[in-house]
């Protein structure tokens, strides 16, 4: 499984600074006074950075943090069970032992990462703040948070799903704190909705189909509170109830399963009517449309399900832009019209 998401925290404004003399005079540090803070160990998450805490496995910040005997390299302990050989230096694994020490360095590490904040001196006199050499740090949240979203991002897909679990639940926690000190802001919510929606694919993927729902869920909740206007969150808001219906298809619920498809695919066809520009969207209708009809064939509803897939098919073909992806929606549903 793989995770899909756009950044929930590529688009939040960074603080700008109150205009004024001050601001025009320090041109040697910059107009906006504001010292950009960096991570010693060179993390952040513009680049791609392997650093001292890194597991050269899953490529992420260490996770249960294991050391091979008798070579003593240090892994993610999901990453590491999977070899007879170190990885790095291709010795015989003997055996392997915690390293709690390194795990406790690591922890504190990310606890740390990218809150590096100081409050603007509340004094009008330049001379006086020149004085006590004061400096502004910028309110790195944002930072953090995309730091926080690489990592889970890299683990999951290495398959190390506890050690990206564990990445966007502090990740939550952050956007939580936040939300209980500035309100639902329609950008809080946009973050908390995706990175939840991200925590249910993780517990998917561990089998966990309760705590699964109920992330899904709440993402969903989260998601309803913005105006459906953007492309990102109404795409995300749909994808959460496509799963939520997926989770119900196989659990056997088949009428709890059509009612969230249909709810993605009214979100979905209330997206298209205000942008009929954007071919993706009619993408994602067409699934809807398949997912909807694929539930009333195993229903025994046989001919409203093949005007479902007879709509998504007529969708796709309306489409002018024939990429791979728009070939593979096609015969999908192509496939499944075949079939009745």
């Amino acid at each position: 499984m793989t995770i899909h998401v756009f950044c929930p925290f590529a688009k939040a404004a960074r603080p700008q600074d109150a205009p004024g003399k001050k601001q025009q005079k320090d041109s040697a540090a910059g107009d906006s006074g504001i010292i950009s803070p960096k991570c010693p160990f060179g993390y952040d998450s513009q680049t791609f950075k392997l650093g001292p805490f890194s597991c050269m496995i899953c490529q992420a910040l260490l996770f249960d943090s294991t050391r091979c005997v008798p070579c003593t390299h240090v892994f993610c302990k999901a990453c590491i069970s999977r070899f007879n050989d170190c990885p790095l230096c291709g010795a015989d694994i003997e055996s392997t032992e915690a390293d709690a020490n390194l795990q406790s360095t690591v922890d504190r590490f990310i606890e740390g990462h990218a809150r590096i904040k100081r409050s603007q001196v509340e004094s009008t006199d330049e001379e006086e703040v020149e004085e006590k050499k004061t400096v502004i740090y910028e309110d790195v949240s944002l930072e953090r948070g995309s730091f926080l979203l690489q990592q889970a991002t890299r683990a999951f897909r290495a398959q190390n799903v506890e050690s990206a679990k564990s990445r966007l639940i502090i990740c939550a926690e952050d956007i939580r704190d936040q939300i209980s000190r500035m309100g639902n802001t329609s950008e809080l919510c946009s973050q908390l909705g995706a990175v939840l929606g991200l925590l249910g694919d993780c517990c998917r993927a561990m089998g966990d189909t309760a705590s699964a729902v109920t992330y899904f869920e709440e993402s969903v909740e989260f998601l309803l509170q913005l105006p459906q206007d953007e492309t990102e969150i109404t795409h995300t808001l749909s994808v959460s109830l496509n799963k939520l219906g997926d989770l119900k298809y196989y659990d056997g619920d088949l009428q709890a399963a059509r009612s969230y498809y249909d709810r993605s695919l009214n979100v979905r066809r209330d997206a298209i009517k205000n942008k009929t520009d954007v071919p993706s969207q009619f993408l994602d209708v067409a699934v809807s449309l398949a997912k909807v009809a694929d539930v009333d064939r195993s229903l025994g509803n046989e001919d409203t399900a093949i005007k479902g897939f007879q709509e998504g098919i007529k969708l796709l073909e309306s489409l002018t832009l024939k990429s791979e992806e728009t070939a593979l929606e096609q015969r999908f549903i192509n496939s499944q019209l075949a079939e009745k």
